[in-house]
């Protein structure tokens, strides 16, 4: 298990993150999520050790995780980080790169394991391939590939799919986070992206001004959204009355209180966006049509 304990950490006298206190269990899948700035990437260095605490101590199991001023080697066997920034070995082939930490004393095993890496990442096909003609894509899945190769007991991965195409995303996705919950593999994922989360976490932390804002399920939050940052990061949203009502909850209606006049029809595949005002606010709801511009409506939340 994770424990981290009244975690603080500022650069030079700008405070990032103050007193965070959370856990995460063996196996379980925690996204991070918040907006740029907000402490993401830093949080999950600080978790690898590349950063001394100000203040607050952060455990695996019963080792203490600490920074450079204790650790002449950044970082810990039983823990792996993919950054933004790949550090792969441009010269040598994909297959060479995702088994570079992989003993050479058994080498077909070796040579079962990274077959099976390149599965999952989707790069079987350039085994072979040097990374330095990659894509940044394709140089991220070495990343990740590579990341998983020792099986590690807790990973730590940084915005991981946001240099692959969407074609490409979504079995990627599948596939990675599927292989992490099968080999009971802790992951800690900041992310922008609710296609990260939805479906795949079991936990979101949310930071907002230094803090822990909202930490439970994605599901609980999506429900019960308590904050704006919260419900825009799941879909577009209105505040009306001071209650958070997703653009799905509003139906147009034959008649009601709540009347407003379309601005823009904005095609989304399965749905047309609609934007509208009334005399107070601008709204955002969904129709399966669109509805020309100037046209008068009347909506309920419905729930």
């Amino acid at each position: 298990m994770l424990k981290v304990h009244q975690l603080s950490f500022s650069y030079n006298t700008t405070s990032v993150l103050e007193q965070l206190n959370f856990e995460v269990r063996q196996g379980e899948h925690v996204s991070v999520i918040g907006e740029s700035g907000s402490g993401k990437s830093t949080l999950l260095k600080l978790l690898h050790g590349e950063y001394d605490l100000d203040q607050g101590e952060i455990f695996w199991k019963d080792e203490q995780i600490l920074g450079p001023k204790y650790n002449l080697v950044v970082g810990y066997e039983f823990m792996k980080y993919v950054a933004q920034e790949f550090d792969l070995m441009p010269f040598t082939s994909v297959a060479e790169n995702v088994g570079k930490f992989l003993s050479n004393f058994y080498p077909e095993e070796k040579k079962e394991r990274i077959a099976e890496l390149l599965e999952v990442v989707e790069l079987t096909d350039f085994a072979n391939t040097k990374v330095k003609t990659l894509s940044g894509g394709q140089k991220q899945r070495v990343a990740l590939a590579r990341a998983i190769a020792k099986q590690p007991e807790i990973i730590l991965l940084d915005e991981p799919f946001s240099h692959i195409d969407n074609f490409q995303k979504q079995s990627l996705r599948r596939k990675v986070f599927k292989y992490l919950k099968d080999k009971n593999i802790t992951c800690i994922v900041a992310t922008h992206d609710r296609d990260d989360v939805l479906g795949f976490s079991d936990r979101m932390l949310v930071l907002n001004n230094t803090k822990i804002a909202a930490n439970a399920a994605p599901k609980a939050l999506y429900k019960n959204p308590e904050t704006a940052l919260v419900a825009a990061f799941f879909r577009e949203f209105n505040s009306i009355d001071q209650n958070i009502v997703y653009a799905h909850q509003l139906q147009v209606v034959e008649n009601s209180d709540l009347k407003a006049k379309v601005i823009h029809s904005y095609f989304k595949g399965a749905y047309y966006l609609i934007e509208a005002e009334t005399e107070q606010q601008q709204l955002f709801f969904e129709h399966p049509e669109p509805i020309p511009t100037g046209t008068d409506v009347s909506l309920v939340i419905k729930i």
